[in-house]
């Protein structure tokens, strides 16, 4: 389900757009770090004048003055870091709030193009560039700018120490340079490595009763030692080079400052400078250079703040956010295929080629076919969750990618092969996590036969159930799941091997939900090869090898299927069976 961009969205995503609107924020932070710069000089202005006028006259009652007009200035000087601190925090949670959520769309859409892709990366991404807003990096960049303003009052000081400040700023960003060219790609191949060992460790965990049942445990943590080795060669390799280029660079500050120190005493002892200039000019080029310092100590997390802005942004390139559709009538439950061509994502070759048919309000269908026919491709075909490659799915007329799905969904019913329940209570499961009415839950659960099951377990519907595992055996979690599925009465009900954990008192219950369901004439589509089930379908639909060899009406299939006109097996071979001319026409 990929969704590509148009050429105007490209030029700018959610989270660039989201950027622009904190541009006040990043303003005000310009305007602090002005005053806040200007300020700077207070040290470098006090020690001046201490030496040239407090220690030349003598005067403490000058001393004092200067002091405490220092103190209120470097009072001045902490609130204004700490405000600028503050509008970073509030910028980096802004981002967060602006486009947290359309990532979470993002997500899904890609989870469902990508099986198996970056899983919960993005936000992770989204923390680590919120993290580096609210540190000490973006400070750097802004106090950057006034490294020549520094050190054009280091000229007027004295021509040779703004010549020694430029000869030692070149040095520092030299370094900056040397370790951006000796760790940039190395911290990207090993963030990269670091997904995805995190990933397969995830994958791991998922499957963690398999793993220890059959003792698979050691072999598979010699794989994910093999992915998590990548990473820490890759990060020990970087870390090692910008710890030596740090630590370099707060050295040569260091001794830059007391060279500027030797430098001054020299041009006061040649009686070029005055006295409190050597000092002066040696605490105004440490302020010049700690940006440059700095920002050589936080370039690893400007790296990794880089590689999740990267990423975020072609994610948002993919998947960019939808534009709201015209809401549109709730569907009645027709449902008309025509041509349709479904290719897996992540596959080649299609599941599907060339599926038609057609159901009226009501009818419950039956798809059956061998294993690898294409029974649940065409089931996420018929629900919009995948793709379609050519052909369409209509539902009421409308095209289902046409809808939103947040319209949609209320009015769908699915239960997949895999059942999946999510964190929370019984209850919060059937009704989808939305508003809870509890008239609606029990109705749902009575006529999936689930509602005395529910009572008796420890604490009713409001018992908890875990993602996997938990209270609920494999059998209940999809007696649940069918609960869930005709939650509000949908028009459309897809069930995929709806009786795959059911024991018999299960099954029994299954078959009386599809009567209701068939009651109310609600349009039911199920996957199933259990004669009980076939017994209430009106149609059925035969897949083999991707393609409809048989389609109309029950006994007729039926019928075809026991004389041999349908050849389950042979692909587009059975397309001549009677039952198949009636459902093309």
């Amino acid at each position: 389900m990929s969704r590509k961009a148009n050429p105007e969205k490209a030029e700018r995503t959610e989270l660039e757009l989201a950027l622009r609107q904190c541009k006040r924020g990043f303003i005000s932070v310009g305007v602090f770090s002005l005053f806040i710069n200007l300020l700077m000089l207070v040290p470098a202005i006090y020690m001046l004048q201490v030496y040239d006028r407090a220690l030349g006259s003598r005067s403490e009652d000058t001393l004092i003055m200067l002091t405490l007009v220092v103190v209120g200035l470097f009072i001045t000087l902490a609130l204004l870091q700490m405000v600028r601190s503050a509008i970073l925090v509030r910028i980096g949670n802004n981002i967060d709030r602006d486009v947290g959520d359309k990532i979470f769309s993002a997500m899904f859409k890609q989870a469902i193009d990508k099986p198996g892709g970056q899983g919960a990366q993005p936000l992770t991404d989204l923390t680590t560039l919120r993290q580096y807003l609210t540190g000490q990096g973006p400070i750097a960049f802004f106090d950057g700018p006034w490294l020549p303003i520094f050190i054009a009052i280091l000229f007027v000081f004295h021509p040779w120490f703004g010549v020694f400040s430029i000869i030692a700023a070149l040095i520092l960003i030299a370094l900056a340079f040397a370790n951006e060219k000796l760790t940039g790609s190395m911290l990207a191949s090993a963030g990269k490595a670091s997904i995805q060992s995190t990933q397969y460790a995830g994958s791991c965990l998922r499957n963690a009763e398999v793993v220890h049942a059959m003792g698979m445990e050691n072999n598979l943590k010699k794989r994910w030692a093999t992915r998590h080795l990548d990473f820490l060669l890759n990060q020990g390799t970087a870390s090692d080079r910008a710890g030596i280029i740090s630590n370099a660079s707060k050295t040569l500050r260091m001794m830059f400052q007391s060279l500027m120190l030797g430098l001054g005493a020299y041009l006061a002892i040649e009686q070029e400078i005055s006295s409190g200039m050597v000092i002066a000019g040696s605490i105004l080029m440490g302020r010049a250079l700690a940006p440059v310092d700095l920002m050589i100590g936080s370039w690893k997390g400007f790296s990794s703040a880089r590689s999740a802005y990267e990423r975020l942004q072609e994610l948002f390139r993919t998947y960019h956010s939808d534009q709201q559709p015209m809401p549109l009538p709730a569907p009645e439950g027709a449902l008309k295929v025509e041509s349709l061509v479904v290719v897996p994502p992540g596959a080649q070759a299609p599941a599907l080629r060339g599926v038609g048919f057609e159901l009226v309000k009501g009818d419950m269908l039956a798809i059956v076919g061998p294993s690898a026919a294409g029974k649940s491709s065409l089931a996420r075909a018929l629900l919009g969750v995948w793709p379609v490659a050519n052909g369409s799915v209509r539902l009421d007329g409308a095209d289902v990618h046409q809808w939103d799905k947040g319209q949609l969904g209320p009015h769908v019913g699915y239960l997949p092969q895999d059942i999946e329940l999510f964190e929370g209570t019984i209850s919060e499961n059937i009704c989808r996590f939305g508003e809870l009415d509890p008239q609606k839950v029990v109705a749902a659960a009575r006529l999936a036969g689930v509602h005395e099951l529910i009572l008796r377990l420890p604490n009713g519907y409001d018992t908890p159930i875990a993602v996997v595992g938990g209270v609920l055996s494999g059998g209940q979690r999809q007696r649940v799941g069918l609960a869930r599925a005709v939650y509000g009465n949908p028009s459309l009900i897809v069930l995929d091997e709806p009786n795959s954990n059911l024991d018999d008192q299960g099954e029994q219950a299954l078959l009386n939900a599809l009567e209701q369901l068939k009651a109310k004439g609600i349009t039911v589509i199920l996957i199933t090869h259990r004669k009980p089930i076939l017994r209430l379908v009106d149609k059925m639909l035969v897949l083999a090898d991707g393609q409809v060899v048989g389609f109309g009406q029950r006994d007729d299939v039926m019928r075809a299927l026991q004389e041999g006109q349908i050849a389950i097996g042979q692909g587009s071979k059975g397309r001549g069976s009677k039952s198949n001319k009636e459902g093309e026409a």
